[in-house]
């Protein structure tokens, strides 16, 4: 029962920690460091409140240093998945029905949990797990993160606000219930603060979860669900497991109280689903809500009139940072010709600049892809075009797995404008530029937009305002999230809700309003107070 009509004012961004030298956030994410990896975690699945251990027991490896044990996580099988489902559906009532400003005070209290006392160890989980440096996990698994749960907090207090209008001698009100049955979230490796947004965000409307992440993401995702155990949450409203994806999929796609998937991966996974949902619609309740966030080939578009290095800030930063592995990654570049060269030396001197090694090492801007088969994959791409008269390597290119999963930043120049490493996905550290005549910017632009089946980001570099206002219309449907005079990465809570088109998902724009809305069901209520009492109207009378 509600007493008040309470507010949840629109959040602030959380502060981004510098970890310069000799500051206290440098210190303390160094000691933090230091004690992960002086024990091994032993790493439980969480059901129904319980740990859940198994005898199939999974080692977890720094991919930067793969001979380093950080624990083992226990990994589960179908019946665990049953077991989730159960434990789901027992808290559902409850938990759909406790008041909002309880719900909500559970994941407002998470952030703050987050943002002081489990900083540095949600960090630095992040960066020894998927070998991220500080600076990428302070934005990622901190600030994201927090900003998730605040604004997500504020956003679905507005949809709750929302309500129609009445006509006299009736009132009409809105319903925003939760989804009837229980959600799946499956979560991918590159960012934490996905991993925590995709079952926070369903939960947060009412709904109970199981969460699947992926394998190499485990070692931070513990961590934050220990962080919402300690924050309240009750047994049962997410369940986190540990299972491959058929396994996940064959059991929560075959009960009928499926309500919907929320889901961050490849396109290819996200068709597959999509494909097994249609053929099941007749065994569920309700129609499931689909929503996902897949792939991407992102590009920068240089103009002409464009500032030399911000093109190459925004390449350097855009494609190389956490070692390409961001669904917004500069993968495919642009660059006219009146300035290609110029464009080609700095971007080279720039790749042999970075320093690439262990996260600990804080001077390292490039650490490692996340694990072997990534790596192999990358180096795939790169061994083939070394070999091919239709591009070049002009940067980068080496690929070493000796200590670690390490793949120097390479450049490609392709020498036509749909090679391969132009259209394909690679997910890795590999930028592939191709250079354009100064003079035909908008036969590049109907290039830009076709090359690729995603549409997910991309940017415009140019001091051309007409050339801006040509880019943002011709490209409107090639990006979700379209930059000006910037990198295609590091869109930010509230600012930038963030989502593609096309071969990309379903643009449910996380960090919005827009995407907590398919995590609800409305009901609409009408109360009429002085109701008739028989059926005639006055049109029926006689003249």
């Amino acid at each position: 029962m509600s007493f008040g009509s309470f507010s949840y004012p629109m959040p602030v961004n959380e502060p981004v920690l510098s970890y310069s030298p000799g500051s206290a956030e440098r210190e303390a994410l160094k000691r933090t460091l230091a004690e992960l990896k002086s024990t091994e975690a032993d790493i439980p699945m969480y059901i129904g409140g319980k740990e859940i251990r198994t005898n199939k027991k999974v080692a977890i490896h720094p991919p930067h240093e793969i001979s380093h044990t950080l624990g083992h996580f226990h990994a589960g099988e179908e019946k665990h998945v049953h077991q989730a489902i159960e434990a789901a559906l027992a808290a559902k009532e409850s938990w759909s029905n406790m008041s909002w400003e309880n719900r909500a005070g559970i994941f407002l209290k998470a952030a703050d949990l987050l943002a002081t006392k489990y900083r540095f160890h949600l960090n630095g989980t992040t960066m020894l797990g998927q070998s991220k440096n500080p600076f990428q996990a302070e934005i990622d698994s901190a600030c994201e993160l927090i900003d998730f749960l605040r604004f997500n907090v504020h956003f679905l207090s507005e949809i709750y606000k929302q309500q129609p209008i009445s006509s006299p001698g009736i009132h009409n009100r809105m319903e925003w219930r939760a989804l009837e049955g229980f959600v799946l979230a499956v979560t991918p490796f590159n960012f934490t603060a996905i991993g925590g947004n995709l079952p926070t965000s369903a939960a947060m409307c009412g709904n109970v979860v199981v969460w699947k992440p992926a394998n190499t993401q485990i070692y931070s995702a513990q961590m934050f669900m220990r962080i919402l155990r300690e924050a309240g949450l009750p047994d049962g409203v997410i369940n986190l497991v540990y299972v491959d994806g058929p396994t996940i999929g064959k059991v929560c796609f075959a009960h009928p109280l499926f309500a919907g998937v929320h889901f961050t991966g490849s396109t290819g996974v996200f068709n597959n689903m999509w494909e097994t949902i249609g053929k099941n619609m007749g065994m569920y309740k309700s129609y499931p809500r689909i929503v996902g966030e897949t792939g991407g080939k992102d590009f920068v578009l240089a103009h002409k009139s464009a500032d030399v290095d911000v093109v190459v800030t925004a390449l350097l930063r855009g494609a190389f940072e956490f070692q390409g592995q961001k669904c917004s990654a500069a993968s495919r570049a642009y660059i006219p010709s009146n300035m290609a060269e110029e464009v080609k030396k700095k971007l080279i001197a720039g790749v042999k600049s970075f320093k690439m090694g262990s996260v600990e090492n804080f001077s390292n801007f490039i650490n490692a892809v996340i694990d072997e088969k990534s790596f192999d994959k990358i180096k795939f791409y790169i061994t083939a075009a070394r070999k091919d008269p239709k591009a070049e390597i002009i940067a980068g290119g080496k690929c070493d797995k000796t200590h670690g999963y390490f793949i120097q930043p390479t450049i490609i120049e392709a020498k036509t404008a749909k090679y391969t490493t132009m259209c394909e996905e690679i997910f890795g550290p590999v930028l592939t530029i191709y250079v354009y005549p100064a003079n035909s910017f908008e036969k590049t632009l109907e290039l830009v937009d076709t090359t690729s089946p995603y549409a997910l980001t991309g940017s415009i570099i140019s001091q051309d305002r007409a050339a801006i206002e040509l880019a943002t219309n011709k490209l409107r449907n090639a990006a979700g999230n379209f930059y000006i005079n910037d990198k295609p990465t590091g869109a930010v809570v509230g600012q930038q809700p963030f989502g593609g088109a096309r071969a990309s998902g379903t643009n449910d724009k996380a960090g919005s309003m827009l995407n907590l809305y398919r995590w609800l069901s409305a009901r609409t209520i009408k109360e009429t107070f002085n109701p008739p009492y028989h059926y005639h109207y006055p049109f029926l009378n006689e003249e």
